[in-house]
């Protein structure tokens, strides 16, 4: 059944590709292996080719639906809607844009309306709202009907949706829950109130656990989660329902619940968890994936269990062929097998030599962990190394955790009183895993940068096959377990050196934070200033190490969206800073609130230097040359995306580094997201703008002011920006304009970090 399901698997994904051609080759291909099996009496290679046809077709008839029909064309012809729908999971908030908040729910449409035609149609969408809508919609429980008017447009290729709605204005409740949902909603509601009085991080954590809610998990926590390979706890997922029905069986088992009655309790668990969680797909594939790994921890030989696994796969991805498309399909369904496949029978081998329950908490996370490696690699670009050693000592948490969760939501029902009981149980199970996320995250070597390429991923996945491979042989071997142990820690204390990065004697660097700004400028022995800390904590934090900074006596934030911004805490949390320089516009608000917040709980002054202050951090000289006009002629922007008046109101200001052999030291002039109007505000100050170096405004965007540019004279001029980011930053436009003007384009989005070197000759290394 393995070959069926990878076949079934591959041919999914075709079949929702949206394009005929891959349609009709992986039909034909099907086509051609049940002929060739008819032909040799293979059984295998005819139920493989009946497969790839019936899957690729079913694919094909989801995709087909979706693309056509009211709902598509409207959203092909970007139409405003007036749309009734109702809401099928929790809305999801997001800063991750240089723009303000916004919020994302997936809903099914019920009526809809425009171009002078009316419809009745059941369509999936997926809606963004932001302002008033954002306030309207948040707290919204899940079923809720709803009337607004949107702007439709199409989806990206692939996606499981028939448009993406953008609400342009009010939104007005038109219909409750049903009754069952309403009875969910109070039990979830039940569950927020049992652990209201605890520490605000296990409020975030203890539903997030139990019910996947992770509304309030802050960036911080998620950024210590996903280095520490734990992020797979937050999330309704097989690896997690498995881990709560062991404890249920466990505990069943010693109060002396024994054969059927002892599956009665499973069947129980995994009911109240679909309940609890709703009928989301997520939900019923978690589900899926958990019980068939559970099954086949209990069923002697991994081959049954993996015939089991291969089963559900194949009709999973028939039900929705979107599934193939799913990376939590993926990590789920790659969880399972790893731990069906190696989990037992590795922990047979350590037992030889360790206590049973050790071997397991050893063994069931290091092969889901070795198993899902290229997947989470693809998803952050990075390999968690003390994934492996925090799974194995978060997990027994999860079960007690979980249990009291579920029993706190449901006293709930009851009296606030037991509720509560068990709500402090809850948080403080969930305690000893926020210690070990946060406790994992400051080494730095936690996680290790990987390209997210096919080749790089296909190496990964070899190289984790090879290991697993070797794993019985190694783990029988008790030197040879210490040793790996403490290569491992090693890693983990001090990560590995990219050869010949950093260059000696860099001047700046350009950091690698993806879709942002991250910048920085030597000062002194491992000091340096740094300007914006990109979108991930995670991110800055390891370019900052891979440079060897252990102190940070200025930071200055240009404006406060997220791209520049929420990276706060990776300058933060692993190193001193003396003093943060922020925009004169406290927008977007939250934003500003959160840089306060995380400043103050740590001591840091927050202050807005004004135009034309001059300070000396080391030797560096650093002089602000703006904004220059005042933040109340500043308009702000509506909801539909990031304001001008913010970008422009970016701090703009100039660092003079200096460098032996040169009498004037390196220019370089930080931008920003400064555009046109920004840019020729600060042009009509008369500031001396020459330069060598210029960071580009605004990522490299086409909103550029050739004069302003101009007049930095600089030799070279840096594109920070995300790798295929959606903006198409930078932009052959603004590139094609700053060639024109003689300097060299360096872009992240390319060369991944960029480190400027030299004085008089300037030159670059780049670590791709």
């Amino acid at each position: 059944m393995v070959p069926i399901a990878i076949a079934a698997w591959a041919a999914a994904v075709a079949g929702t590709a949206g394009l005929p051609v891959v349609i009709i080759l992986a039909a034909a291909g099907g086509v051609a292996a049940a002929v060739v099996g008819a032909a040799r009496r293979k059984l295998l290679l005819i139920a493989i080719g009946l497969v790839i046809i019936t899957v690729s077709l079913a694919g094909a008839i989801h995709d087909h639906r979706l693309r056509h029909g009211p709902v598509a064309e409207l959203a092909a012809a970007e139409a405003i809607v007036a749309v009734e729908f109702r809401t099928d999971a929790d809305p999801h908030r997001g800063d991750d844009g240089p723009g303000p908040d916004y919020l994302t729910v997936r809903v099914t449409t019920e009526t809809i309306r425009g171009r002078g035609q009316h419809w009745r149609v059941a369509a999936p969408v997926l809606v963004i709202a932001g302002g008033a809508a954002l306030a309207a919609l948040e707290r919204i429980p899940v079923g809720t009907a709803v009337r607004a008017e949107a702007r439709l447009r199409p989806p990206d290729p692939g996606a499981d949706i028939a448009a993406v709605a953008r609400i342009s204005g009010a939104v007005a409740i038109i219909g409750e829950p049903s009754p069952g949902l309403r009875q969910v909603e109070r039990v979830r509601a039940g569950l927020r109130e049992a652990v209201r009085d605890r520490t605000p991080e296990q409020r975030a954590l203890v539903p997030a656990l139990v019910l996947g809610d992770t509304s309030a998990i802050t960036a911080e926590l998620k950024s210590d989660f996903v280095r520490t390979g734990l992020t797979h706890l937050t999330a309704v997922s097989g690896a997690n329902l498995t881990l709560l029905l062991a404890f249920l069986l466990l505990l069943a088992r010693w109060v002396g619940v024994r054969g059927w009655w002892l599956r009665g309790v499973g069947l129980a668990g995994v009911i109240i968890f679909v309940a609890l969680c709703r009928t989301e797909p997520s939900v019923l594939r978690a589900a899926a994936m958990g019980l068939v790994a559970l099954a086949a921890l209990g069923s002697g030989p991994g081959r049954r269990g993996l015939r089991n696994l291969a089963v559900a796969v194949v009709v999973l991805v028939l039900i929705d062929p979107y599934l193939g498309r799913s990376a939590g399909f993926a990590l789920s369904a790659l969880a399972s097998a790893g731990i069906i496949a190696w989990a037992a029978r590795w922990a047979d081998v350590l037992h030889r030599w360790l206590p049973r329950i050790i071997a397991e908490s050893i063994t069931v996370p290091l092969a889901a962990h070795l198993a899902t490696l290229p997947v989470v690699t693809a998803l952050s670009g990075s390999v968690s190394v003390v994934g492996i050693l925090a799974n194995a000592l978060a997990g027994p948490f999860v079960g007690p955790a979980t249990v009291f969760g579920f029993a706190a939501a449901g006293l709930s029902l009851a009296h606030p009183l037991p509720a509560m009981i068990a709500g402090f149980g809850a948080a403080w199970s969930a305690q000893p895993i926020l210690w070990i996320a946060h406790w994992g995250a400051r080494f730095p070597g936690a996680a290790w940068p990987w390209p997210a390429d096919p080749v790089a991923l296909g190496l990964l996945a070899l190289a984790g096959l090879g290991l697993a491979w070797l794993m019985p042989w190694l783990l029988a071997r008790r030197w040879l377990v210490l040793l790996c142990a403490l290569i491992m820690i090693v890693g983990i204390v001090r990560p590995p050196v990219q050869p010949g990065w950093p260059p000696a004697d860099w001047t700046l660097v350009a950091c690698d934070v993806g879709q942002g700004d991250g910048l920085v400028v030597p000062v002194g022995d491992d000091q340096a200033v740094v300007v914006d800390a990109g979108p991930d904590p995670g991110l800055i934090d390891g370019c900052l190490d891979q440079l060897g900074i252990r102190g940070v006596p200025l930071l200055i934030l240009s404006h406060f969206h997220a791209d520049h911004a929420d990276g706060l805490a990776g300058v933060l949390d692993s190193r001193p800073v003396g003093e943060i320089w922020v925009g004169p516009l406290p927008a977007p608000a939250a934003q500003a609130v959160e840089v306060q917040r995380q400043a103050s709980s740590r001591g840091i002054r927050v202050r807005t230097p004004a135009p034309g202050e001059r300070v000396v951090v080391g030797e560096t000289a650093w002089q602000v040359i703006g904004p220059v006009s005042a933040p109340a002629t500043w308009p702000l922007g509506d909801d539909e995306g990031e304001s001008s008046a913010e970008n422009d109101a970016s701090l703009a200001v100039i660092a003079t580094v200096p460098t032996p052999g040169s009498d004037r030291g390196v220019r370089i002039l930080f931008t920003g997201d400064l555009e046109p109007s920004g840019q020729q505000a600060i042009l009509a100050s008369g500031v001396d703008l020459t330069v060598d170096i210029l960071k580009v405004p605004h990522h490299g965007s086409s909103r550029q002011d050739r004069d302003f540019l101009a007049a930095t004279r600089a030799r070279v001029a840096v594109a920070s920006a995300g790798r295929d980011n959606d903006y198409g930053h930078p932009s052959p436009r603004t590139v094609a304009l700053l060639e024109s003007l003689g300097m060299v384009v360096l872009g992240t989005n390319t060369r991944g970090g960029i480190a400027i070197i030299g004085a008089n000759g300037l030159g670059a290394v780049t670590q791709r």
